[in-house]
Parts: C-alpha cells; sequence; structure tokens
C-alpha cells in the first residue's frame, strides 16, 4: 500500500510539469484506476490524452508502467524503448526492459539491459542476481558463477543467491566453498530451511555426518522431504547404523521415490548387516532402474554378495555379466581373487590377474593390488 501511495503521488507531481496536458487529465479518475489496479485502462487513457507521438520521458515512462502493470510487454517495451533512447542511462528503465525480455525470452537482450545496470552501478545487487539467473548452467558459461560471486560479495545474507551460488560451487566440487557460503547465510537467517536443506547434501560430501543427521532429523520433524531423507539416510550409513539408513531409504521406495542411489545404499546396508538374500534382492533392483556407467560396479557388488553367501556360480555369472557392461580393473581383479581362492582354477586366475594389469589400475589407490597381483603371477607361472 505504501509502495502504491508513493507512486500515485509522484504520479501527481510529475502531472504538474505538462503544462500542455495539465489540464486535460483527470487526477481523480487516473487514481481510481490505480487504486483498484486497472492499470490497462490507466494506460490506454494517458495514452489517448498524449497521443502515439509523446517524447516526454516521465510521460513515456508512466505510461510503459502502466502497459508492464497490466501485462501488455509490447506495448510496455515499445514506450520504455522511447524512453530509454532519451535517457539511456536510467536505472529504472534498464531494470524494465531487462524484466520484459525475460519474461518474452529475449535472453540475450535481457542480458544487454542489465549488462548497462552493472556498469553505471557496480555494487547493484538485484542486477548480478538477475543476470546469474539468465545463465542456465555454469558448465557452458563461467559467467553465471561470476555473477553470482559478486552478489554474494555484496549480500552474503541473501538466501536465493546463496543457495544457486553454493549449487555451482558443489558442482566444481568445490564443497568446502559451498559449505562456507551456506552457513554465512543461515547464520543471517537461521530459519530459513530451504538454505538447511541445501547443506545437506554438501556436508555428507565433507563427511560431516553427525551434522547431518541432527540437522536433517530436524527437517524431518517438519516435513518428509524426500531429499532430506535420502542425505539423513546416507549419513547413517556412513556411520555405520545400517538398520535406520535401510528404514530411511524404504520411507523412498513406499511413496515411489527411490531411486538407483537409495537402492545401492540399501543393497550395502544389508550386506553390512550380513544380510545376503537382502543384499541380492536389492542390487537386483538398482540393476533394474538404470543402465548406467555404473552397471559394471553393481555387477561386481552382485557377485561379491553371492560369493560371500557361498553361491559360487551366481556369484561367476554376476561379475562375468559386469564385463559385458564394462571392463573395469576392479572386475577383473575380484574375477582373479575368486578363481584363485574360491574355485581354486589356477589357469583362470592367472588369466584375470594379468587382464587386471594390462586395465592400469591405478597406481596409487589399487598399490597393495597391483603388488599382490605381480607376485601371484610369478607364483602361478612357477607353478607351471
Amino acid at each position: 500500500m505504501k509502495r502504491l501511495l508513493t507512486l500515485l503521488i509522484l504520479f501527481g507531481l510529475s502531472l504538474t510539469g505538462y503544462a500542455q496536458n495539465a489540464t486535460a487529465v483527470d487526477k481523480e479518475k487516473l487514481f481510481d484506476f490505480y487504486q483498484t489496479q486497472r492499470y490497462a485502462d490507466a494506460a490506454q487513457y494517458l495514452k489517448g490524452i498524449y497521443g502515439e507521438e509523446v517524447n516526454d520521458f516521465k510521460t513515456l515512462s508512466q505510461i510503459g508502467y502502466c502497459f508492464l502493470m497490466a501485462g501488455n510487454n509490447v506495448e510496455a517495451e515499445k514506450f520504455y524503448g522511447k524512453a530509454y533512447t532519451l535517457q539511456p542511462q536510467s536505472l529504472p528503465i534498464l531494470f524494465s526492459l531487462g524484466s520484459i525480455n525475460t519474461k518474452r525470452g529475449n535472453t540475450e537482450k535481457a542480458k544487454l539491459y542489465y549488462s548497462e545496470i552493472a556498469k553505471i552501478d557496480s555494487n547493484n545487487f538485484n542486477v548480478y542476481k538477475l543476470l546469474a539467473n539468465l545463465y542456465s548452467s555454469p558448465k557452458n558459461d563461467s559467467l553465471k558463477l561470476i555473477y553470482l560471486l559478486k552478489a554474494n560479495q555484496i549480500n552474503p545474507l541473501e538466501g536465493d543467491v546463496a543457495a544457486d551460488l553454493a549449487e555451482v560451487h558443489a558442482a566444481y566440487q568445490q564443497y568446502e566453498k559451498a559449505y562456507h557460503v551456506l552457513d554465512i547465510a543461515i547464520k543471517g537467517d537461521s530459519d530459513n530451511l530451504v538454505l538447511q536443506r541445501a547443506k545437506l547434501p554438501i556436508a555428507n560430501q565433507l563427511k560431516r555426518y553427525s551434522e547431518v543427521i541432527a540437522s536433517g532429523e530436524k527437517l524431518l520433524k517438519d516435513a518428509a522431504d524426500a531429499g532430506v531423507v535420502k542425505d539423513v539416510a546416507k549419513a547413517y550409513y556412513y556411520t555405520k547404523k545400517y538398520q535406520k539408513a535401510i528404514d530411511l531409504f524404504k520411507q523412498l521406495e513406499v511413496v515411489a521415490m527411490g531411486n538407483e542411489t537409495t537402492l545401492y545404499y540399501t543393497s550395502l546396508s544389508y550386506r553390512a548387516l550380513k544380510n545376503y538374500p537382502q543384499a541380492a534382492i536389492y542390487t537386483r533392483k538398482t540393476i533394474d532402474e538404470a543402465i548406467s556407467p555404473n552397471t559394471s560396479s553393481y555387477y561386481s557388488l552382485l557377485g561379491l554378495v553371492y560369493e560371500e553367501n557361498n553361491q559360487l556360480a551366481l556369484a561367476s555369472a554376476a561379475y562375468k555379466k559386469g564385463l559385458q557392461f564394462k571392463a573395469t580393473a576392479t572386475l577383473y581383479y575380484r574375477l582373479a581373487i575368486f578363481y584363485d581362492t574360491r574355485l581354486k582354477q589356477e589357469k583362470n586366475a592367472l588369466k584375470y590377474y594379468n587382464l587386471y594389469l594390462k586395465s592400469k589400475p591405478s597406481l596409487t589407490d589399487d598399490k597393495e593390488e597391483i603388488k599382490f597381483s605381480k607376485d601371484r603371477i610369478a607364483q602361478l607361472n612357477l607353478a607351471d
């Protein structure tokens, strides 16, 4: 209401400056249009008085505003465009033109208008926020990150920008930066549940599992958000509270919100509890859920579950099925150990040890496995 009254006062003051038309304007009628939010009528009324060829900046701005509020973006852009020609550095005009073009899908034009504002007022928080929203992915254009960083620097407590910036940092796997941005914003607004939810997957990545559980359980009392359930369940898994993890993951399954990841962690949890039948069931569900680059890893897990449950024929079939999707170093090593220690088939074991070394395993992460494979190959060759 205060904003409306201020606008009306400004209109009243500006109208007094138009000597040639002042007597023609019915101020009470115009006031009634605004008070009842009949902006289209107000626009047509002013347009009828001042005509199409008006070249007064204030009049053009007023008519443009009326059309904008009425949702007539075509007419609004026409009048704002004329006002822009007269005063190209007017921030209200630039903001209006940027907004109109954003609504109409003319993203490139909107970027130009908002960029002009940034040149005029380099500390304008709103324009950097608006510019950032015009870029869909930081992977395709680094300007999104640049604008979010600038906006966040100006106002680190603003929640929308903090959440967006944290998401971009996370996309680049810069989890400490993402956590720091959200932490500052949350301190400024401790009741902001959106920010608290956004922080959970970041905290999980940083292995702050106790924080995820404490914060997540509070959030779950407010509402059973699927993302929160998943993050808390993962934190329980990593802290070896496997049954609690399973209970939460199954909540998602009941409401048909489970996915490849939740099914996989459910399988891992059952395996940790040595419930191999359920581990096998959920690993098969994981495989059915998605054929992805991780499918070979899932078959590797399924083979391991079968092997640990002494279902050796099924284990062999699962390992080999995984190779059909992607021949990974892990699968070759598992098959080598399987044939060597479980089936006592030294010829096949030697074959898979050699394939493992040829698959170029990580010299740092798989140092022990590489050494063991080389030693075992030497022993098996001597046995021949």
